[in-house]
């Protein structure tokens, strides 16, 4: 497995994966190290997370291989298909996986999620619309859905 470190808005991102595929991005609460040359394996991650943050790319196009059970690789590859800028609440996502009853489930395969912001977790929120358990941090999860809000509000101050 590769290992690299890039900068981003919200911090330091990690991420690790080989010719089989991404396994896994996330992001750190202490420095690191940034790699300053990326493993080939890698390349096509870090440039398309930079498009991400640029505001250049709404949607990833890369090889995937996260580490998870059978009910976990289900609940993420729903998550694939939230729309870029669309949130859905854990409950329609439960239905959308056939078990409103799974609700609990699904929200903890959904904050075991290895692939931060590729496999899109914060796009899932509580069915009153508040920002719900985010293993990034809550302030993490609203700056990112604020970055993909076709509503752009200009600052105040």
């Amino acid at each position: 497995m590769e290992t690299c470190m890039i900068e981003t808005p919200l911090g330091i991102a990690k991420i690790i994966g080989d010719n089989e595929g991404i396994s896994s991005v996330s992001v750190l609460n202490s420095n690191e190290v940034i790699t300053h040359i990326i493993p080939d394996e890698l390349q096509d991650c870090v440039y398309q997370l930079q498009e991400y943050f640029n505001g250049d790319r709404n949607q990833f196009n890369l090889k995937l291989n996260p580490q998870g059970t059978d009910f976990q690789k289900r609940v993420w590859d729903a998550l694939e298909q939230i729309p870029y800028g669309k949130t859905v609440s854990y409950l329609e996502l439960s239905k959308q996986l056939g078990d409103v009853k799974a609700i609990r489930a699904v929200a903890n395969a959904n904050g075991k999620n290895p692939l931060w912001i590729i496999v899109p977790c914060h796009r899932v929120i509580g069915s009153d619309g508040s920002l719900t358990g985010y293993a990034g941090g809550l302030h993490r999860k609203q700056w990112l859905l604020e970055h993909e809000s076709p509503y752009k509000q200009q600052s105040l101050f």
